[in-house]
């Protein structure tokens, strides 16, 4: 695990550079807004999308060039979607990977538009040669991306999270199967992307890209699962964010319905079934197995 770690670090400082570098801040008068997206993208974090990214990647032998461009495509992707997210009409948070959220720091407006600058931004550059050089790829991974943050994906799901939250009946009912489902559409559909990613930029056969995506789907639950606990179990400086929000909220999670002791055990069987997908790969895969147990083990 100290190895995958050790390599993980690399990688994220390797895509923070990456950022930097496509994030430009030049003096003209929409700067501020620059800015801010800079800081919304260049403060930490696990970089976990990214890694999955170049992780599947690195199992097709894809340069590393084109694989850190579309890893940091994902991660402009997901930060706009953690600004958006800790709007006050939103999640409504101060804190982020422990740092003032992008619209304390600047302001509401500013932190839509770094949202909005983010995630176009995101699909520019995937569009760009330097991310394939074959445009029928580059338009596959602007096709795919788009599905999963969409309305059928990462938007969608946000929207039912945001419906099950009211308190006058016209929220759905979430039971285990709905928590699932809209986990899948809020986390999962990007997380998928990231670990099929590598194998689009492969030209890698159908089987193996359903292998991958098999392993993502169970990965991705398995992360939420964990992020639930940590929740209700961690603490604001460890986790960099606020803290028991869940509950404060009376959201419906993997934890209020199943319990800790269940949902860590729901956890740990989707860990062990996403590693099984990984068969077909043999020893090329053996990363995306230990990953599995890091996102099981996780503190923040």
């Amino acid at each position: 695990m100290s190895r995958l770690r050790e390599l993980m670090a690399e990688r994220a400082s390797a895509v923070e550079e990456e950022l930097a570098r496509l994030l430009p801040v030049d003096d003209l008068p929409e700067r501020r807004l620059w800015e801010a997206m800079r800081y919304a993208c260049l403060n930490g974090g696990k970089r976990l999308r990214p890694f999955l990214v170049t992780a599947t990647a690195d199992m097709f032998r894809v340069s590393s060039a084109a694989s850190l461009r579309v890893a940091a495509a994902v991660e402009m992707l997901h930060c706009y979607s953690l600004v958006h997210d800790d709007l006050p009409a939103m999640d409504d948070d101060d804190l982020r990977r422990g740092r003032p959220t992008v619209h304390r720091r600047f302001d509401e407006a500013t932190a839509i538009l770094a949202g909005d600058g983010l995630l176009t931004r995101a699909f520019e550059v995937l569009a760009d040669v330097g991310a394939h050089p074959d445009p029928a790829v580059r338009t596959e991974l602007v096709m795919e991306l788009a599905r999963a943050a969409g309305a059928g994906g990462m938007v969608g799901g946000q929207m039912v999270d945001l419906l099950a939250e009211r308190q006058d009946g016209f929220g759905p009912a979430m039971d285990v199967a709905a928590v699932t489902r809209m986990h899948q559409l809020k986390t999962g559909g990007l997380i998928g992307f990231s670990c099929c990613a590598g194998a689009i930029l492969g030209k890698a056969s159908l089987p193996l890209r359903q292998a991958l995506s098999k392993y993502a789907h169970d990965l991705g639950l398995a992360f939420q699962i964990v992020d639930d606990l940590l929740d209700v179990e961690g603490d604001t400086a460890e986790l960099g964010k606020t803290a028991g929000k869940d509950a404060a909220a009376g959201k419906q999670t993997f934890v209020t319905l199943l319990g800790v002791e269940r949902a860590r055990t729901h956890a740990d069987m989707l860990v062990q079934q996403a590693v099984t997908h990984l068969k077909p790969f043999d020893g090329e895969a053996d990363l995306l197995r230990e990953v599995a147990q890091f996102v099981l083990t996780r503190r923040a």
